[in-house]
């Protein structure tokens, strides 16, 4: 079959996004199809990265997209950029031959949309991979306005497509049920988390304590953040974790990841003079079973509006490797469907947003216990979501929606 794969970051970006695009282009090739990939050809959290227009790798034709790469300082800049990029994915689109599955993840948002538009002039079967809900994530986050003729307008667009869709991937649930609330057929959906990155990403005790080392991090307990710093991930309670912490020299906050609240976060540590903080940028897959494994506790953090709109994905790499962590936010999410199925209080901590003292608390917790071995019901509740198990069997639900068109 040939098969589209339609999304903003792709291979060598290092988002999260990217990453499990290409775990899922090299399965679909190792099936035996012919895949294209249409992506931009910036780096997404850093513009000034450039990538060949048009290259093979590994077997997959990549067709990138210029835009003037204007960054996330501000809302007008997204905008252009998205704008650019719809365009010229239109472009591009418009003269690929005809393919039997589009998969379409959201990032632009609503891209979903184009995927839809393409296969009903051409035909071909649309399988939106739902990695966040939008417009629902803008209203969540207070960039619309709910119910505002905009948001109205974007909603009527995005739900048109996803009526239209031969399959939808939901990531959980809580996304599950927000689809069908916007009419979106039972049957239709499909529920399967991100996979973890298993197959790169392990325990290592050397790579630990090499980064550990590199970052002056020897000795200390560390509590890390790692992954996209966004709105719908708050981060405020962390850091003002971290305050009551900068006069116990035992503990440190590493923040490792991009995003638009990652300058936040190393704004707040200079302003406050904070030396227990370090921000680093994301690490390459060839570097993140050492920098995952350096941490003591891990952070997964979910804001309160967005159950359903985005997915706590980095709980999975952190299962794998089988090191306690702490997640923040609502009760009924995902995140602490995961913790309490782990049924291990020292292991998989839950914690509400906004309350710095229980988190502090929880932190000192963790610490009395200083470094736990490596927990094997985590890892045993890990190996569920692992990339030898979702990958294959997200290459069968798009082939069954191609038979299905």
């Amino acid at each position: 079959m040939k098969i589209l794969l339609l999304n903003q970051c792709f291979h060598p970006d290092h988002v999260a996004t990217a990453q499990h695009l290409t775990d899922l282009a090299l399965e679909l090739v190792k099936a035996g199809h012919r895949v294209t990939v249409v992506a931009s050809s910036r780096g997404y959290d850093n513009p000034e990265v450039r990538y060949p227009v048009r290259e093979t790798w590994r077997g997959i034709d990549i067709r990138r997209i210029w835009t003037p790469g204007l960054g996330k300082r501000a809302k007008w800049r997204r905008l252009v950029d998205f704008a650019i990029f719809w365009g010229n994915a239109t472009r591009i689109l418009l003269f690929l031959p005809k393919q039997d599955v589009t998969v379409c993840l959201t990032s632009p948002p609503l891209i979903s949309t184009l995927g839809t538009v393409m296969a009903l002039l051409k035909g071909g079967a649309v399988v939106p991979w739902v990695m966040d809900l939008n417009p629902d994530e803008a209203v969540a986050a207070g960039w619309l306005k709910a119910g505002g003729f905009v948001e109205r307008m974007l909603t009527l667009i995005q739900n048109w497509s996803f009526r239209r869709a031969s399959r939808i991937i939901a990531l959980d649930r809580f996304m599950a049920d927000r689809l069908k609330a916007k009419g979106v057929r039972e049957e239709v959906i499909h529920i399967d988390a991100p996979w973890s990155h298993d197959q790169a990403v392990r325990y290592d005790v050397a790579a630990r304590e090499a980064f550990r080392a590199e970052h002056g991090l020897t000795g200390k307990f560390v509590v890390m953040y790692s992954g996209n710093h966004s709105p719908c991930h708050p981060l405020d309670v962390v850091m003002a974790a971290a305050d009551e912490f900068q006069s116990d020299d035992r503990v440190h906050f590493l923040f490792a990841g991009g995003g638009s609240e990652f300058n936040r976060v190393q704004a707040f540590a200079n302003d406050r003079g904070l030396k227990n903080i370090t921000c680093l940028p994301y690490q390459p897959m060839e570097k993140l079973s050492g920098s995952l494994s350096a941490a003591d506790l891990h952070l997964v953090v979910m804001g309160d509006p967005f159950v359903g709109i985005v997915h706590p994905c980095k709980i999975y790499n952190i299962l794998t490797l089988g090191i306690p962590f702490l997640f923040i936010g609502p009760g009924a999410s995902h995140g602490s469907d995961l913790a309490l199925r782990l049924n291990d209080p020292a292991h998989g901590r839950l914690a509400r947003n906004g309350d710095v003292a229980g988190i502090v608390s929880l932190i000192h917790d963790a610490m009395a216990l200083g470094p736990r071995p490596v927990n094997e019901a985590a890892q045993a509740l890990g190996a569920e979501f692992s990339h030898s198990k979702l990958c294959p069997r997200l290459v069968q639900v798009i082939e069954q929606a191609a038979a299905r068109a």
